[in-house]
């Protein structure tokens, strides 16, 4: 008997477990939206050490980042505020996929690994990726308050 499927989110206008056999790069731009989990961890500010290539994630978010809903404020317009801002397509995750959060569905799918329980394409549920505590609600510190050079001081161990 095959193992019971978890239920899939009411997501309207998007192919059943899409991300299991659609590639990437075949993916509609809504699919691709939804892959997102809503964990706000990729607009935690990051230091990249030059001579190592290591990447640390801190505590520090955007300016743009809602600490409560980890969802970028402005969106649509975000580059007009923060310039380096990086739009994720499937080019761009072939190179910075070590850029991205452990936990991050863009990741998972390009390394061919499954989704989270948790992630609400899985869960039908956009909270359960904060009631599992794999997003960053209610733990970060606005990137204003922060002189880049104690950046260090803030860095965090990923959350699984």
């Amino acid at each position: 008997m095959a193992p019971k499927l978890p239920p899939i989110a009411p997501t309207k206008g998007l192919r059943p477990r899409y991300w299991e056999t659609v590639p990437l790069k075949k993916m509609s731009a809504a699919e691709w939206e939804a892959l997102c989990d809503g964990c706000g961890k990729c607009c935690l500010n990051k230091i990249e050490y030059e001579d190592t290539g290591e990447v640390n994630f801190t505590r520090i978010a955007c300016r743009l980042l809602d600490g409560e809903s980890c969802r970028c404020a402005n969106y649509e317009i975000r580059h007009q505020f923060v310039p380096e801002c990086v739009q994720l397509t499937p080019k761009k995750l072939e190179k910075i996929s070590y850029w991205l959060p452990q936990t991050c569905a863009y990741r998972l799918v390009h390394e061919g690994r499954p989704l989270y329980d948790w992630h609400p394409l899985i869960s039908g549920d956009p909270e359960s990726v904060h009631d599992a505590g794999a997003s960053v609600r209610g733990w970060t510190v606005p990137e204003f308050e922060v002189p880049e050079e104690d950046w260090d001081d803030y860095v965090i161990e990923e959350r699984p």
